[in-house]
């Protein structure tokens, strides 16, 4: 059997991809329509999709595409010319014309007004059908076809060949395995040739040994709006996030430590530690000298009641223990008998909260893989391979990682349209080269 395009993956960037290579617009030289399949190995499409945002399906992120990048701090700038031809803008108006409203949430984050990723798979999917592409599913593939230094086709681990003029690797990271994830694509680009650099998670829970983490006398204890930091031994700030934070029985998760995971990562093995010192900001719009004068402003005027009661109502009350015990305070102390030094030793601790994390849950238990395939090698304008002909990438494969929050799905949307569609021009013009040959 043989097609024009084969795309390995039917999540978001496959689904894109497909939709852009049996676009019409995208066969325009073809003189007939593209022929395009979608494989599989899973029994249905989209099923990373589906458990995005928490079922609801971050479509994207509305910020202006220079902040869009900032917020994808894994190789983001390469994706300029993408987004130039599939920016974050027509990712909506795309959904929008299929009938599917969106709806603006906090930091930019874009939802379906139905806030059920099912209504997003369905649309995609639907689309795909409708566009008269070829879909496969439980149809895993063994390897990717080479001759003469182009795409060839694929072989199914049936023993099937299908031939194609243009394959898309669209078979996503190493995260979230369960979804079908689980990096099948990285042997096949190592065998056409390319580099794949270190895979590490991102967007993943942090682990720490403190004692207050493995005795879980914090876990469950959720903060709202804190800034988290990251720094190296020699006490540099390496990043900071502002955020949720949620404590747990392994350490630290939630969007501020989900977004700090890449630099705890980095920092281990950059200066070969075995942890890394993070610190939380409880109050992040007070000074330490603010929070001296409004603990000590609350105790006056309850002067009778010991501290531990009063300051409840200015951190969470399960933190209460463990400040006091860091400051070297009494939690029987009364107003009176409030010490300068240790009370500033307080405040400077509800500032800077330490926490020694010693790494993070595995590559498989993350949101997104880091790494990938090298983009030294992939054109940004197509996707395609420089070092073979016929031969995309779209999605995690690519050596691209964004925050949560709508960033990656966007990374992986607009790597899938452009590979896509330059899949199709492709194989249109190789079709049109084999005619004037022969």
């Amino acid at each position: 059997m043989t097609y024009d395009v084969i795309i390995i993956g039917g999540g978001p960037s496959g689904l894109m991809s497909a939709i852009a290579a049996s676009n019409l617009e995208a066969a325009a030289g073809a003189g007939s329509a593209v022929k395009v399949l979608l494989l599989d190995k899973g029994d249905k499409l989209g099923r990373k999709l589906g458990i995005s945002g928490g079922g609801r399906c971050n479509v994207t992120n509305a910020k202006e595409l220079d902040e869009l990048i900032k917020h994808i701090p894994g190789n983001g700038r390469f994706l300029h010319s993408a987004l130039a031809t599939f920016s974050n803008r027509d990712i909506i108006a795309f959904f929008e014309g299929m009938g599917i409203r969106l709806k603006e949430e906090d930091r930019g984050r874009m939802f379906p007004v139905s806030d059920k990723a099912k209504t997003v798979v369905d649309a995609l999917v639907n689309r795909v059908r409708s566009q008269g592409v070829a879909i496969r599913v439980n149809s895993p593939v063994r390897q990717v076809l080479y001759e003469d230094g182009r795409v060839a086709g694929v072989e199914l681990a049936s023993g099937e060949r299908l031939r194609s003029r243009a394959v898309v690797l669209a078979t996503g990271g190493k995260s979230v395995p369960h979804t079908g994830s689980t990096g099948d694509g990285y042997a096949w680009a190592e065998a056409g040739g390319h580099t794949i650099t270190e895979l590490y998670p991102t967007e993943v829970p942090l682990t720490s040994r403190e004692a207050f983490i493995l005795s879980k006398e914090l876990q469950g204890l959720s903060l709202r709006s804190i800034t988290l930091s990251v720094w190296n031994p020699k006490g540099k700030k390496l990043i900071e996030h502002e955020g949720d934070l949620l404590f747990t029985h392994f350490g630290l998760s939630g969007p501020a430590a989900l977004r700090c995971s890449q630099f705890v990562v980095k920092a281990l093995k950059q200066f070969d530690e075995s942890t890394v010192q993070t610190t939380i900001d409880l109050l992040p719009d007070r000074s330490v000298q603010e929070v001296y004068e409004d603990t000590l402003r609350l105790c006056q005027h309850e002067p009778k009641k010991q501290i531990k009661n009063v300051l409840k109502s200015y951190v969470p009350d399960r933190l209460l223990p463990i400040l006091f015990k860091k400051a070297g305070l009494s939690e029987e102390l009364t107003y009176d008998n409030i010490p300068k030094q240790p009370w500033l030793e307080l405040a400077r601790i509800i500032k800077a909260f330490p926490v020694r994390v010693s790494g993070t849950l595995s590559l498989e238990e993350a949101f997104v893989t880091g790494g990938g395939v090298n983009l030294k090698e992939v054109d940004p304008k197509t996707m395609q391979s420089k070092l073979v002909e016929g031969l995309f990438f779209c999605g995690e494969i690519l050596d691209i990682h964004g925050y949560t929050g709508g960033y990656n799905i966007t990374a992986a949307f607009t790597t899938g349209y452009t590979a896509g569609k330059s899949a199709a021009e492709c194989a249109s013009a190789s079709a049109a080269e084999y005619l004037q040959g022969g």
